[in-house]
């Protein structure tokens, strides 16, 4: 577990803010996988996505395909944006790093109730006994129409 590159205040604005992010994980035949996520930051700097009760194709979240090319291959990233019809308000963030698969005895009680907290949709999902994603993150890029082009909040690697 990582706390990973210190983010300023318009990236943990753009997290804050955001209702949702997309998710890439990396395939079994290397084509990146593209879901959109639920998601929280942690107090230990990780981000924790929810494998929720929303309709999926399988009932148990571990056989899930972003689950399993976790499993296989961790490295993954995830963008994070806000839209406008005005285009100088346009702003992303791009997370790269680490995930993992967080069995439910292992998720702080925070994380759930800060996911709680953000999604009030998740009153009546059971989090407490689902596994979850957990992001160590690397490295973050932000672009923002307002500032100078990308801006790299940690070393490239």
């Amino acid at each position: 577990m990582t706390v990973g590159p210190e983010l300023g205040p318009a990236e943990l604005d753009l997290l804050g803010t955001a209702r949702t992010a997309t998710l890439a994980t990396i395939a079994p035949d290397g084509l990146p996988r593209l879901v959109p996520v639920c998601f929280a930051r942690g107090s230990d700097g990780r981000i924790w996505i929810a494998l929720d009760e929303k309709p999926k194709r399988h009932d148990d979240p571990r056989s899930l395909a972003r689950v399993r090319d976790i499993l296989e291959r961790p490295a993954v990233a995830m963008l994070v944006e806000r839209w406008s019809e005005d285009w100088s308000k346009l702003a992303w963030l791009r997370l790269t790093g680490r995930a993992s698969l967080v069995e439910p005895a292992l998720v702080p009680a925070a994380v759930i109730g800060a996911l709680r907290e953000r999604y009030p949709q998740y009153a009546g999902h059971d989090l407490e006994s689902r596994p979850m994603l957990a992001v160590d993150v690397e490295r973050a890029v932000r672009w923002a129409a307002s500032d100078a082009p990308g801006r790299s909040v940690s070393p490239s690697r």
